[in-house]
């Protein structure tokens, strides 16, 4: 039984006061076991509807769960996606403040930036690469509310894919002048070398994965914007970070981003 618009409303406010007060709570299904993929989506938009009420910006998406382990290890077929709000993104180079998170953790991404609107079902890759006005390397800081980054599909879908921040490089590229299958990406923190990837991770190509994103979004009645901001999902595996960490991520052909992580 899908929850009902009371029990939603209850969980967007039991999560969006996790993610303002940084604090962790139990995973949302102890308290609702029947809690559907489709209810995570309800909270989920319930939330996004509730921070653009409040005076927010949505800049794009986001996608995870797009490698063939991850979805293995969570017991699905097809990724997750989240929405990213403008006031969550840093500028590369900067510092990120961590006393505003729980559990952070860093990865590594693609990120598109659209020119034409894209619309499912049906979207293709093909279709991604036309629409797209330029692709940049970028990092992105998630963050579970849930206690012991522990959680289940339903949940995590709720928390926004566990989106926190997210930092796009300063570098765009068209799309045609990168091989997007082949890219290789290396992560240090603290000078020290913590993940390695190569871009073929996400489900072979991430154009494939934002076709899956906009798939997913017309099973809500929604469309990819023109001029949206895309994150593609995870080359590297995510690391943990606290106040005091410096991370460095290199991906060839495009560049580098750097970024500081303090208390306050």
């Amino acid at each position: 039984m899908a929850l009902t618009p009371d029990e939603v409303n209850q969980l967007r406010d039991r999560v969006l006061a996790a993610q303002k007060g940084a604090y962790a709570i139990p995973k949302l299904t102890d308290d609702f076991p029947s809690m559907t993929v489709a209810d995570g989506y309800a909270v989920q938009t319930a939330l996004r509807r509730r921070l653009c009420a409040e005076g927010g910006r949505q800049a794009g998406w986001k996608i995870g769960l797009t490698s063939k382990a991850k979805m293995l290890q969570m017991g699905v077929s097809v990724p997750s996606i989240g929405f990213l709000m403008a006031d969550t993104e840093r500028v590369a180079g900067s510092t990120v403040t961590t006393q505003d998170l729980v559990h952070p953790r860093v990865e590594c991404e693609i990120a598109f930036f659209t020119k034409a609107e894209l619309r499912g079902p049906g979207c293709t890759a093909e279709q991604v690469l036309a629409a797209t006005d330029y692709v940049v390397p970028a990092l992105e800081i998630i963050d579970s509310r849930f206690s012991g980054f522990k959680f289940d599909l339903p949940s995590v879908i709720a928390d926004n894919g566990s989106s926190a921040r997210f930092v796009p490089g300063t570098n765009q590229y068209a799309v045609d002048a990168l091989d997007l299958c082949a890219i290789h990406v290396t992560l240090e923190k603290n000078g020290e070398l913590v993940a390695t990837g190569i871009s073929d991770a996400v489900l072979g190509n991430p154009a494939i994965a934002i076709a899956m994103l906009v798939n997913l979004l017309a099973e809500q009645g929604e469309t990819l914007p023109a001029q949206s901001f895309v994150m593609s999902g995870a080359i590297t595996e995510a690391i943990p970070v606290k106040a005091g960490d410096s991370i460095r991520a290199v991906f060839d052909g495009m560049g580098e981003i750097t970024t500081q992580f303090r208390s306050a």
